[in-house]
C-alpha cells in the first residue's frame, strides 16, 4: 500500500476523515474519492472481519451506562473535577478530540472537550422551573457560575497500564469559558469589536491539518438572544432563555461561529468566513494544494448544510461559503459581490455572513431536518450528514444523508444526495446525532432523543428507550445493520465519540444525565454514582476486546 495507516491514525485519532484532515490514502489522490479498496485488504483480514463475533445490546431504560459484551469503561473526568489548582472541568461535555503531543508516543496527548450548556439547577443552584420567566430572577453570581461552566477544557492525558489518566497540573491544562477574550478572524469589526468575550453553546467540532482544535457554537441564542429583522429590514432583539444579556451587554452577533483554539497556549479566534448559525460541527478536508474544504451544518429545524472552500492554503478566512441546494445538487455561493439578490438585501459580505440563514433562504437553499454531525467516509470519500429529526414535519426519527461530490472532487460545485439510512423501528435507531468512522471504516452513531420525550408511553421513542451508541459494520453478515453497542443513563445523551490512535479506546461523553430532575434530593439519575448521588456529565474511556476487534484493520503491518 502507498500509505502508512499508523502514521495517519497517530495524528487523526478519530479515524474519521471528518473532524480532522484528509488521511494519506485519500490525500495522495488529490481531489478524488479514490481511496483504499477492499481489494487492498488482505483476504485473511476480510475473512476475520466477516466472522467478527459480537452480541447486540438490547434497548434499556436502566439508569446506568450499559455496554455490549466484551467492553468496559472507566470515568476519565467528570463535572467539577480539578484540572489544575485554579480550574475545574465544566458542565455538559460534548465533542471530544485527542491529539498526541508527539507522533512517536501515541499514548500521551491533549484531550479537548466541549461544554455545551448548563442546567442551572445543578450549576448555579437556581431552580428555573419555579419561575414563569426564569431569566428575570437570576443573580449575577449565578450567571457567572454558568458562564464558567461552558466553553471547553484542554487536559493532558496519558495511558498507563492500560488506563487513561489525567496529568494533574500539567501546563497545558486550561479552561476556555464564556469570559475568555477571543479574536475575530475578519477585517471588519462586528458590532464595533475585533475581540469578543467568550464562547458558549459548544456542541461538536473538529481538528485542523495544522494541529489546532475547532469548537462550534450551536444554540447561541439561548444565552444572549438574537437579532431579528422585519420585512423592512429593521432589527429587534429576541430575549434569550438564560437571560445573560440582562447582566452583560454582549451582542448576539458575537456568537454563532466556528472557534479555533491553539492547544499549546489556549489562544482562540472565531472564523467569520464560515458563517453564523447553529454550527453542530466543522469537518475539514485538505486538498492537494493545501487549500481546505470545511463542511458544517445548522442544527435547527428547516435550516441548511454549508461548505466553505478556501482560496489560499490552510486558510479559514480567504475563500467562499456555499449552501446546499439538495434538490438540484448544487452548492450556491453566499457571495454578496456576485449575487444580486444578496446585494439587494444586505449592505456587504460581513452582513451576509452574520445573517447566513436569511441569505441562504434568499438563494433557494434546501431546508433540512436539523443537520448535525458530518463525517467523510475514509473508504469512499462520501460525506455523511446526520439529520436528527423535525417534529414540525412529523419526522420523528431522522435519517443520515449521503453526499457524493461530482467526480469525487471536494471542491466541486455539484453533487448527488441520497438517504443512506432512515431512522425508525425498522432500522433500529432514532434521531442520529454524532458520527465517527473507526479504523476499519465501520460507522458509529450516537442518538439524540429529547429527554422530555424518551420512555413516554405511546410516544414515538418508546421502543428505543434510553439514548444509545450504535455501530454499522462494514463487512460480514451484519454489514449495513445498525447494532446497539451502549445504552446511556437516564435522561442522558452519548456524544463526541473519538478513537485513540491505536484504536483500542473509544472516548465518549455522557451528557446531561438526570436532566429532568426537579428536586436535587430526588434526581432522576444518580450516574456516575458519586457519594453525593448527584448526576454528573463525564467523559469515559471505553476499552475491551470488542473495540479492538472492530479496529483490527489497524493491526495490519504495512
Amino acid at each position: 500500500m502507498e500509505y502508512n495507516r499508523r502514521k495517519f491514525i497517530s495524528f487523526l485519532g478519530k479515524a474519521s476523515l471528518g473532524t480532522a484532515i484528509i488521511p494519506p490514502f485519500l490525500k495522495f489522490c488529490g481531489n478524488t474519492n479514490t481511496s483504499i479498496s477492499i481489494e487492498e485488504i488482505s483476504s485473511d483480514h476480510l475473512r476475520y472481519l466477516k466472522n467478527l463475533p459480537f452480541e447486540r445490546l438490547s434497548a434499556s431504560n436502566k439508569d446506568d451506562l450499559l455496554l455490549a459484551k466484551g467492553l468496559e469503561y472507566h470515568t476519565l473526568i467528570k463535572w467539577g473535577d480539578k484540572i489544575s489548582d485554579d480550574d475545574n472541568f465544566g458542565f455538559n461535555n460534548d465533542f471530544i478530540c485527542f491529539m498526541p503531543l508527539d507522533d512517536n508516543n501515541l499514548k500521551d496527548g491533549l484531550l479537548w472537550v466541549n461544554h455545551e450548556y448548563v442546567n442551572p439547577l445543578f450549576v448555579s443552584n437556581f431552580n428555573y422551573r419555579n419561575y414563569k420567566n426564569p431569566q428575570q430572577h437570576r443573580t449575577i453570581e449565578q450567571v457567572d457560575k454558568e458562564m464558567y461552566n461552558v466553553g471547553g477544557t484542554i487536559i493532558r492525558i496519558k495511558e498507563e497500564n492500560g488506563k487513561w489518566q489525567i496529568v494533574e497540573n500539567d501546563p497545558h491544562n486550561r479552561r476556555i469559558t464564556a469570559k475568555t477574550p477571543i479574536l475575530l478572524n475578519w477585517d471588519t469589526p462586528i458590532k464595533g469589536k475585533t475581540r469578543v468575550i467568550g464562547t458558549h453553546s459548544n456542541c461538536s467540532g473538529g481538528i485542523t491539518p495544522w494541529k489546532t482544535f475547532l469548537t462550534c457554537e450551536e444554540n447561541y441564542d439561548s444565552f444572549y438572544g438574537e437579532t431579528e429583522y422585519n420585512e423592512k429590514n429593521i432589527p429587534s432583539h429576541i430575549p434569550s432563555w438564560y437571560g445573560w444579556e440582562n447582566f452583560y451587554n454582549y451582542p448576539p452577533e458575537h456568537y454563532g461561529w466556528v472557534v479555533e483554539v491553539d492547544p499549546k497556549d489556549g489562544k482562540a479566534q472565531k472564523h467569520i468566513a464560515l458563517g453564523r448559525f447553529a454550527h453542530e460541527c466543522c469537518t475539514l478536508y485538505e486538498l492537494k494544494d493545501k487549500r481546505v474544504v470545511a463542511y458544517t451544518g445548522d442544527d435547527k429545524n428547516n435550516e441548511h448544510l454549508y461548505k466553505f472552500i478556501s482560496s489560499k492554503p490552510h486558510s479559514l478566512k480567504e475563500g467562499t461559503l456555499y449552501v446546499a441546494d439538495i434538490d438540484n445538487g448544487k452548492w450556491l455561493a453566499l457571495d454578496w459581490e456576485n449575487q444580486p439578490v444578496l446585494k439587494n438585501k444586505f449592505k456587504d459580505q460581513t452582513e451576509v455572513l452574520i445573517r447566513a440563514r436569511e441569505a441562504s433562504k434568499l438563494l433557494g437553499a434546501t431546508e433540512l431536518n436539523r443537520p448535525e454531525d458530518i463525517e467523510i467516509d475514509p473508504i469512499t470519500g462520501n460525506i455523511f450528514v446526520s439529520l436528527t429529526n423535525n417534529y414540525e414535519k412529523n419526522d420523528f426519527h431522522g435519517s443520515i444523508l449521503k453526499i457524493e461530490e461530482n467526480d469525487g472532487a471536494f471542491d466541486a460545485l455539484k453533487f448527488k444526495a441520497t438517504t443512506y439510512k432512515a431512522g425508525g423501528e425498522e432500522n433500529g435507531f432514532s434521531c442520529p446525532d454524532n458520527l465517527a468512522f473507526d479504523l476499519a471504516g465501520n460507522l458509529w452513531i450516537t442518538s439524540d432523543m429529547s429527554g422530555s420525550k424518551m420512555n413516554q408511553e405511546d410516544g414515538p421513542y418508546m421502543p428505543f428507550k434510553n439514548n444509545s451508541l450504535f455501530v454499522i459494520p462494514r463487512y460480514g453478515k451484519e454489514a449495513g445493520k445498525v447494532i446497539r453497542i451502549a445504552s446511556a443513563p437516564k435522561d442522558a445523551e452519548l456524544t463526541g465519540p473519538w478513537f485513540s490512535p491505536d484504536g483500542k479506546t473509544l472516548f465518549l461523553s455522557v451528557q446531561h444525565p438526570g436532566e429532568q430532575t426537579t428536586d436535587l434530593n430526588k434526581p432522576t439519575s444518580k450516574w456516575p454514582f458519586d457519594q453525593d448521588n448527584i448526576p454528573k456529565p463525564a467523559v469515559v474511556a471505553i476499552t475491551g476486546d470488542l473495540i479492538e476487534k472492530f479496529n483490527k484493520l489497524n493491526q495490519i503491518e504495512e
